[in-house]
């Protein structure tokens, strides 16, 4: 069967649009029609509704898709191996991140790993806690970064970085230029929190419960699913909130906002990067598991620290 048939027809299922489909594969429109006819033609199916309201996936082309993927995804692991019997390791990784810490550190990774070893390519893939063990199981991503030790038949995990959660507000702010403050003077405060499924809420709900503290007591005024948005929000008065510090050190080094020390009150959170533990090899998927905890990767992770005030 010809790849580039199922190709198109993979993209065309998401599009829905024969001329989109031709754009992402930088192809002409009458070649992605030909190759749908003609794997319509091989198959002795139609895989599109073609009519006046626009292009629709038919019921054999909705039940066909699924299969289609998987060929094409077994054909690029069938590369991956060959390249990774090179001398050289090569090949593509993907890695499915749920945390804000996470998406900073690993774009300096994967540029330090292609450093070394140009001829792979690493995909990271933003998704939930559940999303990337999901995606890790299913064969769609090779390694996971989540925020707690995975415990699996399937899946292994290793440390990766502490997180460190701190609570900023802006330098305009009455507390900017104190100390510390007390627990109890946040719930006076409007705050900003991430969204439910969050790991860095998460990990705040739990620490403040160990001080008989609940949500409800809260004057929770907004509830955003991007740290860097929050961070804005804070610099510009909005409210108080509580952040993964690295989503926040280009505004901490910027003075335009604060990060207080909160007495008795620790938010460090373990961060892991697991992988399946019972797979087909991968070499470049295993030798950047090694890498991440190589000496020369040290400065990047210091970057996560919690730095107190002068």
């Amino acid at each position: 069967m010809d790849l580039d048939r199922l190709r198109v027809f993979i993209e065309a299922a998401q599009m829905l649009s024969f001329s989109k489909t031709a754009q992402q594969q930088h192809v002409s429109q009458p070649t992605v029609s030909k190759y749908i006819r003609d794997l319509e033609s091989e198959l002795s199916v139609r895989l599109f509704d073609r009519s006046g309201a626009g292009l629709s996936l038919t019921e054999a082309g909705r039940a066909l898709l699924p299969a289609a993927n998987h060929l094409l995804m077994e054909y690029n692991k069938f590369q991956d191996l060959a390249k990774s019997l090179e001398s050289d390791v090569g090949g593509c990784i993907r890695i499915a991140c749920t945390t804000a810490a996470g998406k900073y550190i690993l774009p300096h990774l994967a540029a330090r790993f292609r450093n070394l070893h140009p001829n792979v390519q690493v995909n990271i893939l933003s998704c939930t806690q559940e999303g990337a063990i999901e995606l890790m199981l299913e064969e769609e991503a090779d390694l996971g970064v989540v925020s707690y030790e995975v415990v699996s038949d399937r899946l292994e995990s290793q440390f990766f970085f502490t997180d460190h959660i701190i609570l900023i507000v802006s330098a305009n702010h009455p507390w900017a230029d104190r100390d510390y403050i007390e627990l109890s003077e946040i719930l006076e405060e409007p705050l900003i929190m991430r969204e439910s499924t969050s790991g860095t809420r998460r990990a705040l709900l739990t620490e403040l419960a160990c001080h008989d503290i609940k949500l409800d007591d809260l004057k929770v005024i907004l509830e955003v699913g991007n740290s860097e948005a929050i961070v804005s929000a804070v610099s510009a008065g909005i409210g108080i909130s509580f952040v993964s510090r690295m989503s926040a050190i280009p505004f901490l080094d910027g003075n335009i906002v604060v990060d207080l020390p909160i007495q008795g009150v620790s938010l460090d959170r373990r961060i892991f990067i697991a992988r399946r533990s019972i797979d087909t090899p991968n070499r470049a998927r295993d030798v950047f598991w090694g890498f991440i905890h190589d000496p020369i990767n040290e400065d990047l992770y210091q970057k996560t620290h919690y730095q107190s005030k002068e």
